[in-house]
C-alpha cells in the first residue's frame, strides 16, 4: 500500500526522556499531569493511537497481552476499524507484523514491558534489515514508578528501566517513551509519522496508567495526519541522469538489474517504465523477485551468480555495463562473494542516491524520480537480451516418477508452479525454499516474500499469519522446512482462529538442511514430530483446518486438488517427507561458496 503520509522532520527521544529512562529524571505522576482544561472523556491516549493506526491503513494489530498493555488493549479494541490479533508468543507477533507490512505497507505490534520487548526484538531486527515500517508498541511501568529506584517486575533486577529502550535503539529509527500526558500526541505522531518516512519499525513506550486518562490534546476529531512529500534536488538530479546516460549509452550490451530496495523507494514502476524504454536484458536480485513483473518481455531471471536462473548470470557479469537499482551486496546475495562484478561498470541506483562507477556520488536524488527521468534520454540497445535469446535453452523436467516412488522435492516444486496465479502469494522460508521457490515462474499480481537479509530461520510462520491477514483475497502458499517449524510452530493455531486459508506446505526432511550444505554437524538433525498431528491438536475441533501427509507424487496431487477444491476455504497443512539429501543444486552450490567465505583464515597480524 502506498500511504499518502508522510512526515514531519525526525528527532530523537527528548532528555526527559532518556533521564526518565535510567532513573535519574523527575518523578512522574499522574496527578502532576492533570490537564488544566477538562478533555471530552473519550479523548485519550489509548483511542488517539488507536486512530491513528486506522488512519494510516492499520486494520489489525498482532499482540500478546502482559499486566502493563492490558489496559492499553481495552482501548485498541474498542475502535470499530482496529482487529486485535492475539499471537503465542512476542517473536511471531512481531513476524505477523512483519509480514502485514508487507502485503500494507504498515504494520504494528503491542507486547508487554522488557519480558514481551526482549521476545519481539530479533523479529524488529529483521524488519529493519528489510525496510519495514512497523509500529511496536509496549506497555510501559506506570509514570509513578520512575526515578523512584523501585524494583518492579519484568525486569533485571535493578531500579533502572532503560535496558528495553536500550536495545531498541539499535533496530529501530526512533524511540518514544510515553510517559507523560502533555506531549505524548507529539511522541506518538512522531513516531509513527518516522517509521512511514524511513520505512523502519519504530519503538513506542506507553506507561500502564495513560491510556484511558483524556487530556485536551487527544481531541474526539484529531488532526488530519498528514505529511510533507520528500523530494529530489533538481540539479543533482539532472546531473545524476546525465552522467548515467553518457555512461550507459556508450555501452555495448548494458544490462538493468532490480534488487530490493525498489520496494521501500516506491519505485516498482519507474524501474519497469525504464526498461521499457531502454530494452535492456533485465534481471532482479533473489530479495527482489516478486517486485517486478517476470512476463515482461525482457526477463532473464534472477541474478545470484553461480545459483541463479540459467543463462542470466552469464549474461550481467559479461555486459560492459549494468545499472543495479536498490541493491543489497552482502555475502548471501554474493554467494559467499563470488559475484563477477566491476565497480567500474556499475552504476548504482539507491533509494535516494546515484553512484558511477568509481566516480561522482549524487546525493538527493530520488530512485523514482531518477529512473523516470533516465528513460527520457537514455538509447534503446537490445544487444544483451538478444544474446540472451540466443544461448537460452528451455528448462528441463523432472524425471518422471515411478508409481509410489519417494517424492522428490523438485517434483513438489513443479506441482506449486501449477498453483500459481494471481490469486496467490507465495512465501518461501528459509532453506533450500529459498533456492526453490526462486525457479518459481510468477504468473502476473502473484505474490512473494522471503527474508534474505536477516535470514532468520521460522520467520515465515508469523509472515504468512501476517501476510494473510492483511490480504484476505489473496491465498498465500508458503514453503516450510520442517527445523524452521519447530521454531515458531504455536501461531498456526492463531491462523485456525482467524479463519485463515493458506496452504503450508511442511517439507520434513529430517533436520536443518541448509545448514548441512554450510557446515554439517549432529546439531543439524533435530527430533521428528508428528506434524499434522500436532496441527490437529491445535485446531481441536474449533476452526477450519485440514492436514495431510504426502510420500509420493500420486498422494501430492490428491492433495493438492483436495486443497484447492473441497478445502479451497479452510487452513490445509501438507506435510510433504523427503529424503533428508534430497536438495537443490543450487542449494549444494551455493552452500560449499558461503562455506568457503565463513571459514576464510585470519588476516596477518
Amino acid at each position: 500500500m502506498d500511504t499518502t503520509i508522510n512526515t514531519l522532520e525526525s528527532c530523537k527521544p527528548t532528555s526527559n526522556d532518556v533521564g526518565s529512562l535510567a532513573g535519574n529524571g523527575p518523578v512522574s505522576t499522574v496527578e502532576s499531569h492533570i490537564p488544566a482544561v477538562i478533555a471530552a472523556p473519550d479523548a485519550t491516549l489509548g483511542r488517539h493511537i488507536a486512530r491513528r493506526l486506522v488512519e494510516i491503513g492499520i486494520e489489525d494489530v498482532f499482540s500478546v497481552p502482559g499486566d502493563f498493555n492490558l489496559t492499553l488493549l481495552d482501548h485498541l479494541i474498542a475502535e470499530p476499524g482496529l482487529n486485535n490479533i492475539g499471537c503465542c508468543n512476542e517473536l511471531n507477533a512481531g513476524y505477523a507484523a512483519d509480514g502485514y507490512a508487507r502485503a500494507r505497507g504498515v504494520g504494528a505490534c503491542v507486547v508487554t514491558f522488557t519480558v514481551g520487548g526482549l521476545s519481539l526484538l530479533n523479529a524488529v531486527a529483521g524488519a529493519y534489515s528489510e525496510n519495514l515500517p512497523v509500529i511496536c508498541i509496549v506497555g510501559g511501568p506506570n509514570t509513578n514508578d520512575y526515578g523512584t529506584n523501585r524494583i518492579l517486575h519484568h525486569t533485571i533486577g535493578l531500579p533502572d528501566f532503560s535496558q528495553e529502550f536500550r536495545c531498541f535503539q539499535t533496530v529501530t529509527c526512533y524511540q518514544a517513551l510515553v510517559n507523560n500526558l502533555d506531549d505524548a500526541h507529539e511522541q506518538i505522531d512522531m513516531a509513527i509519522s518516522t517509521a512511514l518516512k524511513e520505512s523502519k519499525p519504530v519503538y513506542l513506550s506507553i506507561s500502564c496508567n495513560l491510556p484511558g486518562i483524556p487530556h485536551p490534546t487527544f481531541a474526539r476529531e484529531p488532526i488530519p495526519f498528514s505529511l510533507s512529500p520528500r523530494l529530489t534536488n533538481k540539479r543533482g538530479l539532472e546531473a545524476a541522469v546525465d552522467a548515467a546516460a553518457a555512461f550507459l549509452n556508450k555501452a555495448v550490451k548494458p544490462v538493468i538489474i532490480g534488487g530490493p530496495k525498489l520496494r521501500v523507494a516506491k519505485a516498482c514502476q519507474a524501474f519497469v517504465e525504464l526498461v521499457d524504454a531502454c530494452g535492456y536484458a533485465m534481471a532482479v536480485m533473489p530479495s527482489a523477485k516478486g517486485l517486478v513483473p517476470e512476463q515482461h518481455p525482457h526477463f532473464i531471471g534472477t541474478y545470484w551468480g553461480a545459483v541463479g536462473t540459467a543463462f542470466c548470470g552469464e549474461i550481467v557479469e559479461s555486459a560492459d555495463a549494468y545499472l543495479f537499482a536498490g541493491p543489497i551486496f552482502n555475502d548471501y546475495s554474493s554467494v559467499g562473494y563470488s559475484l563477477l562484478l566491476k565497480k567500474e561498470k556499475a552504476i548504482i541506483v539507491q533509494p535516494d542516491r546515484v553512484v558511477i562507477c568509481h566516480g561522482p556520488s549524487y546525493g538527493c536524488v530520488l530512485m523514482k524520480d531518477f529512473l523516470r527521468e533516465l528513460a527520457k534520454k537514455i538509447q534503446r540497445n537490445t544487444t544483451a537480451y538478444e544474446n540472451y535469446k540466443r544461448i537460452y535453452i528451455p528448462d528441463g523436467v523432472p524425471l518422471k516418477s515411478e508409481p509410489n516412488e519417494p517424492l522428490r522435492v523438485n517434483v513438489l516444486f513443479q506441482h506449486i508452479q501449477k498453483m500459481l496465479s494471481s490469486e496467490t502469494a507465495v512465501i518461501a522460508e528459509t532453506g533450500d525454499s529459498w533456492f526453490n521457490c526462486q525457479k518459481l515462474k510468477l504468473p502476473e499480481g502473484c505474490g512473494y516474500e522471503f527474508q534474505m537479509q536477516y535470514g532468520s530461520i521460522g520467520w515465515s510462520v508469523g509472515a504468512t499469519l501476517g501476510y494473510a491477514q492483511s490480504a484476505p483475497k489473496k491465498r498465500v502458499i508458503s514453503c516450510i522446512g520442517d527445523g524452521s517449524f519447530q521454531v515458531t510452530a504455536q501461531d498456526v493455531s492463531t491462523m485456525i482462529r482467524c479463519g485463515q486459508k493458506s496452504i503450508i506446505f511442511l517439507i520434513n526432511n529430517g533436520g536443518y538442511t541448509i545448514e548441512v550444505e554450510i557446515h554439517d554437524g549432529p546439531y543439524n538433525v533435530i527430533k521428528n514430530w508428528n506434524y499434522t498431528a500436532l496441527v490437529d491438536a491445535m485446531c481441536n475441533g474449533e476452526g477450519n483446518c485440514w492436514t495431510t501427509k504426502v510420500r509420493c507424487e500420486e498422494e501430492l496431487m490428491e492433495a493438492i486438488e483436495t486443497a484447492t477444491g473441497e478445502k479451497k476455504d479452510c487452513l490445509c497443512f501438507i506435510e510433504v517427507l523427503a529424503h533428508k539429501d534430497d536438495t537443490s543444486k543450487e542449494l549444494l552450490e551455493w552452500g560449499s561458496r558461503v562455506s568457503s567465505a565463513n571459514s576464510r583464515p585470519p588476516n596477518p597480524q
